[in-house]
């Protein structure tokens, strides 16, 4: 499990629903605020996303919004 990146911001329900799901399943991840740093919001929407969290690892497909069926994956 390596490179996994999650793009958040400040009170963001299903950011902090993302984050506990991969700290109580032992991913190690990196937080990206776009509202600590607004790079990441450029970022984020040259690549055309609109909304966080996005949850994104090596080559795989990027997960956007809390999405439980998809984050097990990533815990395999």
């Amino acid at each position: 499990m390596n490179n996994v990146i999650v793009y958040s911001k400040n009170n963001c329900m299903q950011c902090k629903m993302t984050k506990r799901f991969l700290k109580e399943h032992n991913v190690n991840f990196e937080e990206r605020n776009i509202n600590q740093d607004p790079k990441y919001l450029d970022t984020l929407k040259q690549q055309g996303f609109k909304s966080v969290p996005i949850v994104m690892q090596d080559n795989n497909a990027p997960i956007v919004g809390f999405r439980p069926d998809s984050l097990k994956e990533l815990v395999g």
